[in-house]
């Protein structure tokens, strides 16, 4: 929250406001202050704006979101889950996934992960709002994704994987924790396939943000956590 606003007010144009094409783009400027950060995401903002550019900030319409209780696991996830010999961790490297999530991927020539985003919600993360689950294999980071928790919702930015499904499986477990905690949504921004085949959909951003101003005013969560939902 920005300092002298109250947490419905918001620094931002209202999202209806928001361009069809290229759809969500809200604004742009600013900074990547912790309470900027804040404020986007109780209203349903988020940056992603690629190095050298202006900040951008989109609310897309329609929204992509995951029910924790509603996560689809397919059979051979199912299997990987219980037998490719992953440990799960939270909160214990998030400046480590934040890396990995910046690596070069197949058929894209950069990242909009940079340094500065790095920085910024490495702040959020000191604050007890940025979270990242982590998947371990033979002592190796392999895989993981990060995000930001407010009340009760959660906001996924991105995964990597170094081994085969090593960021499903630590979607599942996420899930699986924020549904024992009572948290409502997972945010995941844009549509993709493989969100869409574990249970994601996409909702108008009306609805969305409905549901997001009844889960940010619930009892906030700090970091770091712990996992106590079993596996």
């Amino acid at each position: 929250m920005i300092s002298g606003m109250s947490p419905s007010e918001s620094c931002f144009p209202p999202v209806d406001t928001a361009l069809v094409h290229p759809n969500g783009l809200l604004a742009k400027g600013g900074d990547l202050s912790l309470p900027r950060l804040l404020d986007a995401y109780r209203h349903g903002v988020f940056p992603w704006f690629n190095p050298g550019e202006p900040i951008l900030w989109w609310s897309p319409d329609p929204r992509m979101v995951l029910v924790p209780d509603e996560i689809r696991i397919s059979r051979s996830l199912a299997k990987r889950v219980r037998n490719a010999g992953f440990e799960l961790r939270v909160d214990s490297a998030f400046a480590e996934v934040m890396r990995g999530c910046a690596e070069p991927r197949r058929g894209e020539a950069g990242t909009w992960i940079s340094p500065v985003m790095i920085a910024a919600y490495s702040r959020l993360f000191d604050a007890g709002y940025a979270h990242s689950v982590e998947t371990w294999h033979d002592g190796r980071l392999v895989g993981g994704l990060y995000g930001v928790a407010i009340g009760r919702m959660f906001y996924g930015e991105s995964m990597f994987s170094r081994m085969p499904d090593a960021s499903k499986v630590a979607l599942v477990r996420l899930a699986r924790q924020l549904g024992t905690w009572g948290f409502g949504l997972i945010d995941c921004q844009m549509e993709t396939p493989h969100l869409g085949n574990m249970g994601a959909r996409p909702i108008p951003r009306a609805a969305f943000l409905t549901r997001l101003a009844e889960l940010v005013d619930l009892p906030h969560r700090p970091g770091p956590w712990r996992f106590d939902a079993p596996d």
